[in-house]
């Protein structure tokens, strides 16, 4: 019998949707390329000449990226680390010496003040010899303390903790909880004033990092009182503090070296002082420092890609079937051609993206979260198009290779690692449902109060007013457009032809924006629970971005001298694959089993199906399905392991 779950936090779905609106980003300051996609504008003057960093930050870039690739060749073993599941102290001692954990840190901090273009970079590197070093490197700049601080932080928060960070110290993010994963509304912790300090109480789970940091950043809720606002808040906390007990170590399908674990707070004292931003911005600051935090993410996965395509090429035509390398069977040859194309396709997502960050003249949350979201899938993708490629060789492991003596070729090890990025930062079921309600947010802005049931009828009114007259210009700018016009964007045009693709963008736009509207007139007030709908958009509006940023990097590499003509095959390769795809969704968006699935859902959930689970044994242990975090003292020995310690 499965124990009891304890100290669960109920709220309502209508009040975890609030929670979650409250802590968006409500306004657009700026250009957005993929919100105008969505729009069905393809605003191709946002991303096109492509943005090109500057001389002198090419140059620091240039010679960082030298020296860790140096040391990635000589001190990281990443077969080791895969071995004995640990990152080494000296690995982790060399980076803080060549200035890695500082990477975008400001340099009057001790950091080297890289661009987001050059840390990705760094991090695709670092991430192609240990995907869990580049893991332990993202965790503690993207999403750890220096991100929040440099965007939100006070002055003394950045003297005191910016340096600290920058060469010494590791940093840890933590918001997840066991029963709290992408609904923060439910989060548990608590953060409770107390004279000039706050006292924490509560459990973390999934700390990337929380083995080892010294620095974390906690999501906790303060209490709401006559002299306190509270809310989520977020705050810059000791690790080393007393009462903070890392309870366990977890391990994981791949990245093995990951220093992931269970955190429990108890009555741990943190001066006022380290609370960043006010009490109740926690998650505004959290999904803020994401928004181009996601980045590092698609770094690692565009770097997989290079090294699955580097893999499939060498061994390819090494191994030889039925009198030919089995590259020319056109069975490999297909998927050869969809790791190459892809590849080019995750770096040109990946740069465009970055250098749109470093620029600061466009909104690149729904950019970012894009990148996200297809690099981690298409990544899995050519990983998995790999392990077949090499046959019973991916399956085994690179050791078991080594072993009998041939080349130890980690490529069921990437298979493993890469599957996490699925879930990471955001799973990929709840980037489509964010990206989703970003796309929609200007349909919201104008008619939303005409689906909410709170909503008076005064306020109905004005927004279908208010409705009508956006929408009497907007509609009838979807009919025609560039893409129907057989010399648009002719500058891409240069032996191969991918002005053609561009034109398709365009059309496709529109129609994707024609789809959307259609559906928000159909279903109302439903439409955020068509889930496989949504996903659907936002997985088309995925493939137009890519698209667009396949064409444009082939055109930046050609005018530039840089591999131009074998850069448009690659492109249009791309997009011949990415068009099929679109075509393929868009006919599911009005034909497909959703229905149908909710009902066999229902059905499983009311045992109508336990018959179908007979003729097994589970091999699955006893235990409740998720961990008891009672608030209290821990019961369990303190397995934090700060490096060099």
């Amino acid at each position: 019998m499965s124990a009891p779950t304890t100290s669960r936090t109920n709220v309502t779905e209508r009040e975890a949707r609030q929670v979650a609106e409250a802590a968006r980003e409500q306004d657009w300051r700026k250009p957005s390329f993929a919100k105008e996609l969505f729009l069905g504008r393809f605003r191709l003057d946002l991303i096109h000449p492509h943005p090109l960093p500057d001389d002198e930050s090419v140059r620091r870039g240039e010679e960082f990226l030298a020296k860790l690739r140096a040391f990635c060749e000589t001190t990281v073993d990443g077969a080791r680390i895969e071995r004995e599941a640990r990152i080494p102290d000296e690995v982790v001692a060399g980076l803080k010496e060549l200035g890695a954990l500082g990477m975008k840190i400001d340099p009057k901090y001790g950091g080297l003040g890289l661009t987001q273009l050059y840390y990705n970079k760094s991090l695709a590197l670092v991430g192609s010899v240990s995907p869990a070093v580049g893991a332990l490197l993202s965790a503690h700049q993207s999403i750890g303390v220096p991100q929040p601080l440099k965007m939100f932080g006070t002055q003394e928060q950045k003297d005191a903790f910016l340096p600290r960070c920058a060469r010494t110290d590791i940093s840890a993010f933590l918001l997840t909880e066991p029963d709290v994963g992408s609904d923060p509304a439910r989060l548990a912790t608590t953060a409770v004033p107390d004279g000039e300090d706050y006292v924490l109480d509560g459990v973390k789970l999934w700390t990337t990092n929380g083995v080892v940091a010294d620095l974390l950043v906690v999501m906790a809720r303060v209490p709401k009182s006559e002299e306190h606002k509270g809310g989520i808040t977020a705050f810059v906390v000791e690790a080393a503090s007393e009462g903070i007990t890392v309870e366990n170590r977890n391990a994981f399908m791949g990245l093995r070296g990951i220093e992931n674990g269970v955190t429990r707070f108890h009555q741990v004292r943190v001066p006022a002082a380290n609370r960043i931003g006010p009490e109740g911005a926690g998650l505004k600051i959290a999904l803020t420092t994401l928004n181009t935090g996601r980045l590092s993410l698609p770094a690692m996965c565009a770097g997989s890609g290079k090294w699955c395509l580097k893999i499939a090429r060498e061994w390819s035509a090494e191994r030889e079937q039925w009198g030919k390398p089995v590259a020319l069977h056109e069975a490999v040859g297909s998927k050869i051609s969809f790791i190459a194309a892809t590849t080019f396709a995750l770096e040109a997502v990946l740069d465009l993206s970055s250098q749109m960050a470093d620029e600061d003249r466009n909104d690149i949350r729904i950019e970012a979260a894009l990148a996200k979201l297809y690099g981690s899938e298409m990544a899995w993708k050519m990983a998995d198009e790999l392990v077949q490629i090499r046959g019973g060789r991916g399956y085994e492991t690179a050791e078991s290779l080594r072993a009998r003596g041939e080349r130890a070729v980690p490529a069921e090890q990437m298979l493993r690692d890469l599957r996490i990025n699925r879930i990471f930062e955001g799973s990929t079921e709840i980037m489509h449902l964010l990206i989703a309600r970003e796309a929609v947010d200007a349909h919201l802005s104008v008619a939303g109060d005409l689906i909410d049931p709170d909503k008076s009828l005064s306020d109905k009114a004005k927004a279908g007013a208010n409705a009508g007259v956006f929408y009497a210009k907007w509609l009838p700018k979807l009919v025609a457009g560039p893409g129907q016009l057989p010399l648009s964007y002719g500058e891409f045009k240069q032996g191969v032809d991918l002005s053609g693709h561009l034109r398709y963008v365009e059309r496709t736009a529109r129609k994707l924006a024609r789809s959307t509207f259609y559906a928000m007139s159909r279903w109302q007030g439903r439409m955020e629970t068509k889930q496989g709908f949504l996903g659907r958009i936002v997985d088309i509006g995925a493939e137009l971005f890519a698209m667009s940023a396949a064409c444009v990097r082939a055109e930046l590499l050609r005018s530039r001298g840089e591999h131009g003509r074998e850069a448009y095959q690659l492109a249009d390769a791309f997009c011949r694959q990415a068009r099929i795809r679109v075509e393929e969704l868009f006919d599911r968006l009005w034909t497909n089993t959703d229905a149908l699935d909710r009902k066999v859902v229902k059905g499983v959930l009311g045992g109508s199906y336990t018959w179908l689970e007979e003729g097994i044994v589970d091999p699955s242990g006893d235990g409740p399905w998720i961990a008891d975090a009672t608030p209290g003292p821990s019961a369990r020995e303190n397995e934090r392991r700060p490096y060099g310690a």
